[in-house]
């Protein structure tokens, strides 16, 4: 089955930022005790890395943050302009212009917040591995500054009511949960239907945000009709709210059962959709108590270039198909597609036209 696409179909919130990226060696990241495949927030002691990497490193500027990259990566599918509209907040700056460039080249809808009280988000990309290992250290700057009270204003609810999918970010929590809590209220209504045909999707997106923000995570879950994750995220869960379970395929379930629709109308998905990814080991996708695995196919060892992306990638393919409502096998062999293609290129970038077939 395949709907029409039209224009803010797909709204995503999350942080902005210009990815700084350089392939350094080990000895960098002990310098600023980072670890080979991390998320973190910058501190203090980070902020002289962004300069080094520039100076000493042979850096590139690609357009990031996570969420704006799997829109991005989305609308690079679809190849219909406008399908997805992002929310974030950028500075007044040159990386600012650099990051609407981009969003609108890709055809996204950036509806920026702009802000002269910081600069435009950056995130250190630190590739280690022959590209097979990156730790990012964010330090969101601009993207910290995102206005709950913006988001309400005339125009911005308009665009929210004309959303049927709203994907958020883990990240997004250190910004604006209240924000995240607000479209949350759009996925409760029915709207005189006994069922709400609006869909909540979240990403997991770090092992932090389990650790640091579980009540924010407690709170949202049952609005949650998707969940991402990766192993690393997953299993932080596993640590935080299953008393210390390691098991992939025990946490898996246990969030698929986690109480769904409590705080809304039921939604068209009877049971939440848990999407967890292990690199080139295969996708786990949990629903009710049912278990399935999506083989991915390992790519050459010569043929990755960068890692950096591969889960926004993967969630941008999911998506291109799932707004048109295909079927979850086509959504997920699609995200396995975009993900192995995005890694043979530096950052979450793409060229030419996508070549992905649905089997349907």
């Amino acid at each position: 089955m395949t709907t029409e696409l039209r224009d803010n179909l797909l709204i995503g919130l999350g942080n902005p930022l210009l990815d700084i990226s350089a392939v350094v060696d080990g000895e960098l990241l002990k310098k600023y005790e980072l670890k080979p495949n991390d998320a973190i927030l910058a501190e203090e002691k980070h902020m002289p890395l962004y300069k080094e990497l520039v100076d000493k490193h042979k850096a590139e500027y690609i357009a990031g943050g996570s969420v704006q990259n799997s829109l991005r990566v989305a609308q690079w599918v679809i190849r219909r302009p406008g399908v997805a509209l992002f929310f974030g907040c950028i500075g007044n700056d040159d990386y600012g212009r650099i990051l609407d460039e981009r969003a609108t080249a890709s055809g996204v809808n950036a509806q920026y917040q702009r802000t002269t009280k910081q600069p435009s988000g950056t995130c250190a990309v630190l590739i280690t591995g022959t590209g097979t290992q990156r730790s990012l250290c964010a330090n969101l700057a601009a993207a910290n500054e995102f206005s709950c009270e913006e988001l309400k204003s005339e125009l911005n609810v308009a665009y929210l009511r004309q959303a049927e999918y709203f994907y958020v970010s883990g990240f997004f929590f250190t910004a604006s949960f209240e924000s995240v809590q607000f479209v949350e209220t759009f996925t409760r209504a029915a709207e005189g239907s006994s069922q709400s045909k609006r869909l909540l999707l979240m990403n997991l997106s770090a092992p932090f945000v389990p650790m640091f923000y579980k009540e924010n995570l407690r709170e949202v879950m049952p609005s949650i009709d998707v969940l991402f994750g990766n192993e690393t995220e997953a299993r932080a869960v596993g640590d935080v709210f299953f008393e210390g379970d390691t098991d992939l395929k025990s946490i898996g379930l246990k969030l698929a059962g986690w109480a769904h629709n409590t705080n809304k109308a039921p939604s068209r998905l009877p049971n939440r959709l848990v999407i967890i990814t292990q690199g080139s080991d295969p996708v786990l996708l949990f629903s009710g108590t049912s278990i399935r695995e999506f083989p991915v196919q390992k790519l050459p060892t010569e043929e990755i270039v960068d890692t950096n992306g591969a889960g926004d990638a993967f969630v941008g393919g999911f998506l291109a198909q799932f707004v048109q409502k295909r079927s979850i096998d086509t959504c997920i062999e699609c995200g396995i597609w975009t993900a192995r293609e995005i890694i043979k290129r530096s950052g979450c970038t793409f060229e030419g036209e996508p070549t992905f077939q649905p089997a349907e």
